[in-house]
């Protein structure tokens, strides 16, 4: 298991930022790396709440957690903070023993000039998954999220 971290500096209030983190329409716009697509199958957004979520990739690449196209994972928010910090517990659904075991995704949220720098970091990685592409597809998500807060395109 290991842990990766990802900063990004949004142009926008934490309160927009935080926002997109639990609207379920946002979600889809933002939560995949580049090459990806987002499915919401459930999503409770409150402490304690459970969610459901599938990354499919467009291309046919065979490396999906789940199955050949697809990251299927479930979890709960352990904890909300308003405007501060959302933590998740998440697990892939696979029957792959190198990608089990119930990550932790922390977002902090923090003021910064212009606007909110943010911090996600996952303890946890399964051993399946290559910190390097973790990183890689967080930042890339990341990009998203701000693109979409910045626009003011929350929903």
């Amino acid at each position: 298991m290991s842990s990766t971290r990802c900063r990004r500096h949004i142009k926008a209030p934490r309160a927009a930022v935080y926002r997109a983190l639990l609207d379920a329409v946002s979600i889809t716009t933002w939560r995949a790396p580049l090459g990806m697509t987002v499915h919401v199958h459930a999503f409770e957004a409150h402490e304690g709440g459970a969610f459901r979520i599938s990354l499919t990739y467009e291309a046919a690449t065979g490396t999906g957690k789940t199955d050949p196209r697809t990251d299927t994972y479930q979890g709960h928010f352990a904890k909300l903070v308003t405007d501060t910090q959302v933590i998740e517990m998440v697990e892939f659904e696979t029957s792959d023993p190198a990608f089990q075991g119930v990550m932790t995704i922390t977002t902090t949220l923090s003021d910064a000039p212009g606007g909110t720098d943010v911090l996600v970091e996952h303890d946890g990685i399964p051993r399946g998954v290559s910190p390097v592409d973790n990183e890689t597809g967080t930042s890339m998500s990341l990009a998203k999220l701000a693109q979409l807060v910045e626009r003011g395109s929350l929903p």
